[in-house]
């Protein structure tokens, strides 16, 4: 595999427009500070107990987020060069650094909002502060979850320990994980890495997909009790803030703050348990299109049908998005091009010890930074799109909104990626003239709502499952999660997929579970995009500019209220309920195709 210094310039991402070297890093860093204990930031705690009047709150506001930005600069490029290599040794130490000084300031400045929230309202609400309006409102909100000052810092200091979590499963998985060789019918040697296993799954050959299966699978099951563990200490976390923070649950202490009903959550849940049989015709439809006496896991994600020609190169993935996009507008489109063209936002290809996956990152300073580890498979397209939009959404409300309201919220955050794709898989479809690649790309839709809703639906019951079991004090041992994952697996693909044990042991694998109840909104997110997407390409001039608004507002209110403005009401099951049933009439059309 390529080493991360033989990777041509034109494939890496412009990290150098951040900072030149990491020399300018360092130098960056001492001006924001060049403390070597705490406190780091002295001029932020001198303003601590003198939040009398809107001036000196103003003050105190414009100093916070000046730190923030930088920090949150400093930190974006450390973790960026870091992703590229995470065995590298200066990249280590710069995204230790990074963090370290993070939580630092998350300590230091915990006695702001202590102190904001024993103002009185008519002097939060005065005009000089209007700019931190809504900050300053979901600051109140969040009132009677909020501890004294001595709590705060304690909890605040608590949070480097808490995220090691999260850290210790990337440390395992991405960079301490090797795989073997797998062997495919004619027992010929394939590579296997993280970006390879995708890759073999998609592969006519059988022996090959199962071959990765096992051999993928295996390496996760004989580190199951370390695996375990570690997730473990990751709902722990969440457990041991919900309750010092006074909530009723890690689920509720996730979701208030921002404004977000459980039971939005939850109706998630029960929707599409409503109407599961829908994947079960799918999964039916499968098997019959495959031929094949029993159908596994490994047969899940390979076409159903070959297409003549569905391999690209990374210039021509960028070039369909390009033209995909088309109903956005051309100022859309000249932004994204002049991005993905010329300025260098992605990361393109895997090299050695990157990180896996794909991801959209930067800052409010920096460009919209996309990682991936693209292969030339129609699935690299559609995550190209994906990550697209998410660069694009923060790109138009880093441009419109001020950097305290210049990120969107987790619940919005995959509307615009999910929306892309629909664009993308629009675009496919109508230019194809051949009835085989119609079959291929709505196998390709289908797969995508599949994953994108109905996996990720169960991923967020499955989470919502070990969070209350360990609320109930019941153990997160290896038997007890492969146990219950594969139950689930059973109720959401039903009776005519094979079950076999390795399956069990997927949760391990799946970094989101090491988040914070975020997967459910991959599932919200498509159900929303769908709609959005429908609005947008059968409307007018308004229903796109009011879609590019919600992308424009950033984190300027809360996302149920953002969406309902735009059009979409999440608090009701029509959208996903919609959602599913594009599901089901895209099942029939491949049916008919088929057969």
């Amino acid at each position: 595999m390529t080493a991360r210094k033989d990777v041509k310039k034109e494939n890496r991402w412009n990290l150098e427009a951040l900072f030149p070297s990491i020399a300018a890093w360092k130098k960056e860093l001492n001006t924001l500070t060049s403390r070597k204990e705490a406190p780091f930031f002295p001029d932020l705690l001198k303003l601590k107990g003198s939040l009398k009047d809107e001036k000196k709150i103003k003050k105190a506001l414009t100093l916070f987020f000046s730190i923030s930005r930088k920090l949150e600069k400093l930190y974006v490029y450390a973790h960026h060069y870091h992703d590229t290599d995470t065995k590298e040794q200066k990249g280590k130490e710069i995204y230790a650094i990074s963090s370290s000084l993070y939580h630092a300031f998350l300590t230091e400045s915990a006695w702001l909002k202590t102190e904001l929230l024993k103002v009185k309202k008519t002097t939060l609400h005065h005009k000089i502060l209007a700019p931190y309006r809504f900050y300053l409102d979901s600051l109140t909100r969040i009132k009677p979850h909020t501890l004294p000052l001595e709590q705060e810092e304690l909890l605040a200091r608590a949070g480097k320990a808490c995220s090691t979590p999260h850290k210790a499963f990337s440390a395992l998985s991405d960079a301490d994980f090797s795989f073997d060789s797998v062997l495919d019918s004619k027992k010929k040697k394939h590579p296997l890495s993280h970006a390879r296993y995708s890759l073999n799954m998609k592969n006519k050959d059988r022996t090959l997909r199962k071959n990765t299966f096992s051999t993928y699978f295996g390496k996760y099951e004989q580190y199951e009790n370390t695996f375990s563990e570690i997730l473990s200490g990751q709902i722990e976390s969440h457990i041991f803030n919900a309750k010092a923070k006074k909530y009723d649950s890690s689920l509720e202490a996730a979701l208030f703050p921002r404004n977000i009903d459980v039971e939005v959550y939850k109706n998630l849940i029960s929707s599409v348990h409503e109407k599961i049989s829908a994947l079960h015709d799918y999964i039916s439809l499968r098997k019959k299109a495959m031929k094949v006496d029993k159908l596994h896991y490994w047969d899940l994600y390979t076409p159903l049908i070959e297409p003549s020609k569905m391999h690209f190169s990374y210039e021509e993935a960028e070039d369909l998005l390009l033209d995909a996009v088309e109903p956005l507008g051309k100022d859309y489109q000249k932004l994204l091009r002049q991005g993905l063209k010329k300025d260098r936002w992605a990361d393109r290809y895997e090299n050695e010890n990157k990180r896996s996956g794909a991801y959209s990152g930067g800052c409010y300073d920096s460009y919209p930074y996309i990682l991936m580890n693209f292969n030339g498979t129609l699935r690299d397209v559609f995550t190209l799109a994906h990550e697209a939009g998410h660069s694009m959404h923060s790109l138009l409300a880093r441009k419109k909104q001020p950097y305290q309201y210049g990120d969107y919220d987790l619940f919005v955050a995959e509307i615009a990626s999910t929306f892309n794709e629909d664009l993308l898989m629009k675009a496919l479809i109508k230019k194809t003239k051949s009835k085989k690649e119609k079959a291929f790309l709505l196998t390709e839709k289908l797969e995508d709502i599949r994953a994108t809703l109905f996996r990720q639906t169960m991923f967020a019951e499955f989470e919502l499952l070990i969070h209350t079991a360990a609320e109930q004090n019941i153990p997160l041992t290896p038997q007890f999660l492969k146990e219950e994952y594969l139950k689930l697996n059973t109720f959401y693909f039903g009776k005519e997929l094979t079950y076999d044990p390795l399956l069990s042991i997927e949760w391990a694998r799946i970094p989101h579970f090491y988040y914070n109840f975020y997967v459910f909104q991959y599932a919200t997110g498509i159900s929303a995009a769908l709609l959005f997407s429908k609005m947008v390409r059968e409307g007018g001039n308004k229903e796109r500019e009011r879609y590019l608004h919600l992308l424009q507002s950033g984190g300027s209110n809360y996302p149920l209220q953002l969406l309902e403005e735009a059009g979409v009401n999440m608090r009701e099951k029509s959208a996903v309920n919609a959602a599913i049933d594009t599901f089901s009439y895209y099942t029939k059309e491949l049916d008919s195709l088929l057969f």
